[in-house]
Parts: structure tokens; C-alpha cells; sequence
């Protein structure tokens, strides 16, 4: 066991209130060690969540942490092994689990987290409207909770953050919760981006030709398709507005003739980034259901979790190339 999981230890049996209920408790996440065999396809387990996070460390995004071996995490996998220049078959081993610990550390994957005024100062959304009609008559597409305004700050499945700390409240300040331990940001400038609409997967690549980071995305589908061949970033822009023009957009649950607008905030429909692209009405942008990416189809844009789209805008340019390879591609 590692000093930092040896304190771990030590806070939990020192202090038996803060032990969590549910089927993942920490110190079984930080005991949790690779074994042929032991992570089950959609199951949820305590080395499944240190999976996900020492893959997030690595900046092989999993998506949404929420403690399951699912297909995100196998992609994210392959991804990681991609970076490593292993062969890509989406399984762990003994190796992969070993090269893991190195780049993205074997320090606890939990960590206690005090909750800050300005996590639960708001302003809140009652609630987020599904009709766009609705949405552009808000004056800002806020965090409906405190709890999924934490659960995104730590790259968090919502329902896995109130599952792993039940009976916690997330709208007191001073209030102790346990979240993941996720690690800093990637670095780097990206020379180039890689859409692969069949393994829904968006690759950064450096000059050099490795990648940067990747992530899990949603691509477009038969009715929505994404674009062809190889476009150029045009502009980055931070909380953004969203504008549907129904002369430009077809979108079968939007029902109007008049063009909205949609105020900036985390719920707003491209959510906190659009990365506009040289196509008319194209880009990639961030999401107000981080737990749907990867399991959805767009309308034609790249959707990712808005921590790994704010990650991605930190390190694109104006010029920078985008290709898209295995879409449903548009005409």
C-alpha cells in the first residue's frame, strides 16, 4: 500500500461516520488491484473506478466516471494503448495495468473534498425545458444542483457521485464528500484531430505525431450525418451562445420558424465550448448529459463531456486540421 493510501486507511478508521454506503467504498478502491479476470463487462466494481481513474489521468478520457467497465472505458482502453504503442485490443493485463500506475500515478483514486461557498452559491435552474422554444426564453442554461455542477468539476457521473455519498447533503458548504481524484489537465499544442465515428472516439495528435489525449464522443447517424474529409478549426469560443436558424437546421424536435437563441451556462445544448470548424454550422462543443456521450447520435456535430471539451480548447488553434474517418458523412 502506498503512503498516500496508508493515510487513507488511517482517516477511515479514525473517523467511522464518513464511511460511505453503496456497493464502492474507498478503502476497497484503493486496495483494488489488477487480477486476470476480475473486471466484469458492465459491472460495476472498485477496480473498475480506479480503472477509470488512473485512465483519466492518463488522458484516455473513460467520459463520465461512474465506477462501471463499460464500453467507454474499454474504448478508453484501446485509447491508452494506442498512446502507449501497444497493440489496441481494448483488454487489460498485467502490462497494461503496470504501464497505468506509471503514467498516471498508483496514488489514491479517492479523496476527500470539502464543498466550497462557490459550489453552492448558484444561481441554480429550477429546471432545464427540453423544447428549444423553452430553453431560449431562459437568461442563463445554469447547473440544475450543486451536485451537478461537483459532479462535472470532478468528471463525475451525477448518479455515481450521490450513490458514493449517500445520506451526504450537496448544498452545504463545509459539508465532506468523497470525489475522484482525476488529475491535472493535458498539455501540449494539437497539431491535428482525428474524428473516428465507428470507435466514436475524438484523437488529439502533437506534431510529432503522438497523441495528446483522447476522448470518447458523439458523431453524427443516417439522419444527422457528420461531415467528410478533413476541415480546419475557424474559432474556439468559451460559454457559448447557441442559435438555431431554421433556415440552416432541420432538427425534428424543434418546432419553429423563428430563429432562438440560447442563453451561455453548462446545460445550455453545445454546453460550455464550441470549437467552430469551416463547415456551416459545424463544430465540436461540450454537453449537458456527459453520462450520453458515446451512446447517442449527434446532429451531425462532435459532442464531448464539457470537462474534456474545455481540456481540448486549451490546447487548439485556428488552422488546426479535424478529419473524420468511419462517419455516416454528410452530402
Amino acid at each position: 500500500m502506498t503512503c498516500v493510501a496508508t493515510l487513507l486507511a488511517a482517516f477511515l478508521s479514525a473517523s467511522p461516520a464518513f464511511a460511505l454506503s453503496g456497493d464502492i467504498k474507498p478503502e476497497d478502491v484503493e486496495r483494488a488491484e489488477f487480477k486476470p479476470g476480475a473486471l466484469r463487462r458492465s459491472k460495476a466494481s472498485p477496480l473498475a473506478l480506479r480503472l477509470q481513474v488512473l485512465l483519466d489521468r492518463a488522458h484516455a478520457s473513460p467520459g463520465a466516471i461512474d465506477g462501471v467497465y463499460g464500453a467507454s472505458t474499454i474504448q478508453a482502453v484501446r485509447n491508452f494503448q494506442i498512446m502507449s504503442g501497444m497493440e489496441a485490443t481494448g483488454e487489460v493485463s498485467p502490462e497494461l495495468w503496470s504501464r497505468l500506475l506509471q503514467a498516471g500515478g498508483d496514488a489514491h483514486a479517492l479523496k476527500s473534498y470539502e464543498i466550497a461557498k462557490d459550489d453552492v452559491k448558484g444561481p441554480f435552474a429550477e429546471r432545464i425545458p427540453d423544447d428549444y422554444v423553452e430553453k431560449a426564453k431562459l437568461e442563463r442554461l445554469s447547473y440544475t444542483s450543486a451536485a451537478e455542477g461537483l459532479a462535472e468539476k470532478f468528471h463525475m457521473d451525477e448518479d455515481f457521485l450521490r450513490k458514493l455519498n449517500a445520506g451526504k447533503s450537496f448544498d452545504t458548504a463545509g459539508e465532506t464528500i468523497w470525489v475522484v481524484d482525476a488529475g491535472a489537465r493535458a498539455q501540449g499544442e494539437v497539431k491535428r484531430i482525428e474524428v473516428d465515428g465507428r470507435e466514436k472516439v475524438l484523437r488529439t495528435y502533437a506534431e510529432d505525431g503522438k497523441v495528446i489525449a483522447a476522448y470518447p464522443a458523439t458523431v453524427g447517424s443516417n439522419d444527422n450525418p457528420s461531415p467528410s474529409g478533413t476541415l480546419k478549426v475557424r474559432a474556439v469560443a468559451e460559454r457559448p451562445t447557441y442559435t438555431y436558424d431554421p433556415d440552416k437546421l432541420n432538427f425534428k424536435n424543434v418546432k419553429t420558424d423563428e430563429k432562438l437563441t440560447i442563453a451561455p451556462g453548462p446545460n445550455n445544448p453545445v454546453g460550455l465550448i464550441w470549437i467552430d470548424l469551416d463547415k456551416d454550422t459545424y463544430g465540436i462543443h461540450g454537453t449537458p448529459e456527459p453520462a450520453d456521450i458515446g451512446k447517442e447520435s449527434s446532429h451531425g456535430c462532435v459532442r464531448l463531456t464539457n470537462w474534456d471539451a474545455q481540456e481540448l480548447a486549451s490546447m487548439v488553434k485556428k488552422g488546426v486540421t479535424v478529419e473524420f474517418v468511419n462517419v455516416v458523412a454528410a452530402r
